[in-house]
């Protein structure tokens, strides 16, 4: 999935729905506290402008930020606060949320991934979620949250930042918005947490190239459409016209 070969109007609409709408990684997989956008209780389809120039994550993250000030029951405290220390940016914590009927405070951390399933490197399905180019997989973000996320909380400018309200007090939770894919035909069963999470298969670019048939077309989309509906598509086009890209961009190592 990478750029597009033609430029479309992305449905504010859909892309909203499509991000509120990601299956979300439990305590039983994250080893955290959970924290499920549906607990918002936002009513209907939600509609905001969204500025044009947001990376993916940052897309997300602006999404999950103007549903959370529609939620009746919180209220949106600080997003996006960058912590510095002598000058340096140490870290950032997303969002701090006020439950309103009890007043109880939540440090929320976000994250929106997308990861492939390799069996082949442990026999534990949490050690083989992976991301773009192998840099990234599932149980690296996790230990990120853990060791370094969650305690920037009580750091020193972290309580200088937040000074309206008490930080020991605070709650912790990951919302962890994931789309996951498996290898083509794959069979083995996974846990009803990751299952419900998948949204379809991955192949090799050779497999791909196989698998062609002149009634086939195809769609790239745009990083900033990644995990939006396939019925949302409306630029297709045949192989011999993205072949060239998708290879290049793989040899690259890119994804744009």
């Amino acid at each position: 999935q990478c750029r597009a070969f033609t430029t479309t109007t992305m449905n504010l609409k859909s892309r909203i729905a499509s991000i509120l709408n990601t299956s979300c990684l439990d305590s039983s997989v994250t080893g955290l506290p959970t924290f499920d956008l549906a607990s918002l209780c936002l009513s209907g389809e939600q509609e905001f402008p969204l500025p044009n120039n947001l990376r993916l994550g940052h897309l997300a993250e602006k999404i999950v930020a103007e549903s959370i000030k529609l939620s009746t029951k919180y209220e949106l405290l600080y997003e996006n606060v960058q912590l510095v220390e002598d000058k340096a940016t140490i870290g950032e914590i997303d969002f701090i949320l006020k439950e309103k009927a009890t007043e109880r405070l939540i440090h929320l951390e976000l994250a929106y991934k997308f990861y492939l399933y390799d069996p082949a490197l442990s026999d534990k399905p949490i050690d083989n979620w992976i991301g773009p180019n192998r840099n990234d997989s599932l149980k690296a973000k996790l230990d990120k949250l853990k060791t370094k996320q969650f305690p920037l909380l009580y750091h020193a400018s972290a309580r200088e930042s937040f000074n309206t309200i008490d930080v020991d007090k605070a709650e912790q939770a990951v919302c962890m918005l994931v789309s996951l894919y498996v290898p083509y035909q794959f069979s083995d069963t996974l846990s009803p947490v990751y299952e419900k999470a998948i949204k379809g298969y991955y192949v090799d670019f050779q497999t791909f190239l196989n698998l062609d048939m002149p009634s086939k077309s195809y769609h790239i989309p745009t990083k900033t459409q990644w995990g939006m509906e396939p019925d949302e598509n409306t630029d297709w086009v045949k192989l011999a016209e993205v072949e060239d890209y998708v290879k290049s961009t793989i040899e690259g190592k890119r994804c744009v």
